[in-house]
């Protein structure tokens, strides 16, 4: 990626927040690299170096600095919309897929060779797959040194380091602190409370509305999976090595995260998923700059700075979502996903969800996460309460999902998955371009045949027939998804 040294000076020197993830400021009198926006005093330009990620600049031998936190930054937004290989690829060791599998692993996933991978990454980000999956693995480990009482043996492993040594060699070099230091100088931070309870903070750029984000999620709820509650956003998770739970307050400057794992190797992929579900890597200035550029958008977008796009924790529970919201309205796709929920659990652990569960069906503690298609596959037909040819479609996407045929996975190649949904009877246009806005985080859909979106055009002066809005929204590329959002909200 080629960084304008003026422009990034620039930046650093009016400490502008708006460019925290996009790129590092390496300063080689002090052998440290920062934020653009890091309060030190700017560095002298013949002392300075930009790198495109944390992993390149320590892999200069440079070491995070511990006033600004540079490792806890928001996301590049460049690698949040991207859906080129390497766009892809930083999605996938996010996710923790270098750990799990290894770099042979996240080849095989992108279909490119380990070397040619190497390069592309090299190229772009300044390091390759291996170092990219160091870099995140030191900064989980420094969130479990803060936030737990885990021995540093458990943390060591937690966080994907292979052995004790590389994990205390990697933090020296990164944080030119053993971890035992960092623990010492986590400053009166009380630790979580409860095994597998991890509290953190997840950074984003400003302006993020948070009642937008509330109210979507709130009347899109369902027992056991999510729910709003005073002020917080709770949902279950299904991770790699088990399942979880988060509750995520938003807050000024940042999104407070109370994580409770049943194993504590899923922290990054959690964090990772949590980011994406609230689009926490956005850039609200481009985004909101463009589409004000609208007079009938400009309105809007002054009153109510920030709009993000929902996305998905998980792509099928995205996709079963959609088939089902198809043609009806919200309220009643909820209930019918309600009765399809309780019908999958009955033949799962009646007794288990029953126990937390109220009279009418709410779960009163915790939430569970959704069902997997192997799940959905073995309810009976009385469990849908739908009619048999979307029954038949839920069926048909679960056999895809299991069989390997469709990949719901945020880090997809978006053209091959629209491909292999639109290939699946009863499922059309309108449910592939859904996914693709909310389960692939394509930041371009516009949703033009939905009928509120429709209604908010109108609403907006603007022409509700979608050829013709589809002409009129070229003016919003490339952020017609958060124009869609505009229009829902406006209906």
């Amino acid at each position: 990626m080629e960084l304008d040294f003026e422009r990034c000076y620039r930046a650093v020197d009016s400490r502008d927040q708006r460019f925290d993830g996009w790129f590092y400021t390496g300063v080689t009198s002090t052998g440290i690299y920062c934020r653009p926006s890091c309060p030190a005093i700017t560095p002298k330009r013949q002392n300075v170096r930009f790198f495109p990620s944390a992993a390149a600049a320590q892999g200069v031998g440079l070491r995070a600095c511990r006033r600004c936190r540079p490792d806890a930054a928001p996301g590049s937004p460049l690698w949040d919309v991207r859906a080129d290989v390497v766009g892809r690829a930083m999605r996938l060791i996010a996710d923790g897929v270098v750990d799990r599998d290894g770099v042979p692993g996240l080849a095989s996933r992108l279909g490119y060779t380990e070397r040619h991978l190497h390069r592309m990454l090299s190229a772009e980000m300044g390091a390759g797959p291996l170092a990219l999956a160091r870099a995140q693995r030191a900064q989980t480990a420094r969130i479990l040194i803060e936030t737990t009482n885990l021995s540093m043996a458990e943390i060591a492993f937690a966080a994907g380091f292979g052995s004790v040594r590389q994990f205390n060699d990697t933090l020296r070099e990164v944080y030119a602190s053993a971890p035992s230091d960092l623990r010492t100088a986590r400053a009166g931070q009380q630790p979580s409370t409860g095994a597998g309870t991890i509290a953190l903070r997840l950074a984003y750029r400003p302006p993020l509305h948070a009642g937008a984000l509330l109210d979507f999620f709130a009347v899109r709820a369902l027992p056991g999976v999510d729910e709003v509650r005073d002020g917080a956003y709770h949902r279950g998770l299904r991770l790699p090595h088990g399942t979880g739970e988060v509750a995520l307050v938003p807050a000024a400057g940042h999104v407070a995260a109370t994580l409770r794992l049943t194993d504590v190797r899923d922290l990054a992929p959690a964090v990772a998923r949590c980011r994406r579900l609230l689009d926490l890597d956005a850039d609200p200035a481009a985004i909101d700059a463009t589409l004000a550029a609208d007079p009938a958008l400009a309105p809007a977008v002054a009153a109510e700075p920030g709009i993000r796009v929902p996305r998905a924790v998980d792509g099928f529970e995205m996709a079963v979502r959609a088939i089902i919201g198809q043609q009806v309205s919200v309220t009643s796709a909820q209930k019918t996903l309600t009765r399809l929920l309780l019908a999958a659990r009955d033949q799962v652990d009646h007794e288990a969800f029953a126990a937390d569960s109220d009279a009418s069906g709410q779960q009163r503690h915790g939430q569970r996460g959704f069902l997997s298609a192997e799940e959905l596959l073995a309810v009976p037909d009385s469990g849908f309460g739908m009619p048999v040819g979307r029954r038949e479609t839920l069926r048909g996407l679960a056999r895809a999902v299991v069989d390997g045929v469709v990949d719901l996975a945020a880090s997809v190649d978006r053209e091959e998955a629209a491909r292999g949904l639109l290939a699946l009877p009863g499922i059309g246009p309108w449910t592939a371009n859904y996914l693709a806005m909310r389960a692939f985080g394509d930041p371009d859909i516009l949703l033009s045949t939905d009928l509120a979106v429709r209604r908010g055009a109108a609403a907006l002066g603007l022409p509700d027939n979608p050829p013709t809005l589809d002409r009129y929204a070229e003016r919003w590329r490339p952020w017609r998804s958060y124009a869609t959002m505009r229009l829902w909200r406006a209906a």
